[in-house]
């Protein structure tokens, strides 16, 4: 089971799978309940089940995507199961999941934000001051949300190159001198 952000869902947009809100307690117990009721009504068929299973936070819900790629699947059944578990389960599609629940336009092509830069490099390691100088960065870029969320992944990853990695999936690592040499040569260009 694979850990995904609000940021890293909203791009899942080419992709159908179905969503399952408000799962507590042990997750794997979740995917094989969900697996098991629907090889028992014959939605999941010849030995089929869902491998990948993702797990995301929204409102406070635990929801957990059930991809649909490579599992054989009667879909007739999994839309009727879909809508007779909603009050459940608060099973839904992802393609409805998406507009209803993360505001995301359907319509519209998925742009990719750049990531701003960010003058680590040569700075204190210690991850908090990293954290802190990313998070800055963000919000100084119009991205607090983005900030907010990092934060919360680097907090509860189990290691500092693991934070490192999601630091870098946020902005653009680079080196303090750089920032600076850029800057002075800015300040320079205008003195003249």
């Amino acid at each position: 089971m694979k850990k995904i952000t609000a940021e890293e869902l909203r791009t899942m947009k080419d992709i159908e799978g179905l969503v399952i809100q408000g799962c507590g307690g042990d997750l794997n117990e979740w995917v094989d309940g969900i697996n098991g009721l629907l090889t028992e009504q014959g939605i999941l068929r010849n030995g089929s089940a869902f491998q990948n299973v993702s797990v995301s936070e929204h409102d406070g819900r635990t929801n957990l995507l059930f991809h649909m790629d490579g599992v054989d699947l009667d879909m007739g059944k999994l839309a009727m199961w879909r809508l007779a578990s909603h009050c459940q389960f608060g099973s839904t599609w992802l393609s409805d999941y998406l507009p209803n629940q993360l505001g995301v336009n359907m319509d519209e092509k998925l742009i990719q934000k750049e990531k701003p830069d960010c003058p680590l490099i040569g700075q204190d390691g210690n991850i908090f001051n990293l954290m802190g100088i990313a998070s800055r960065t963000l919000k100084e870029n119009g991205l607090a949300e983005q900030a907010t969320e990092m934060r919360d992944r680097i907090t509860s990853c189990s290691s500092y190159g693991e934070a490192l990695c999601i630091i870098g999936e946020y902005v653009n690592i680079t080196s303090a001198k750089d920032a600076q040499e850029q800057s002075g040569s800015f300040e320079m260009k205008q003195s003249y």
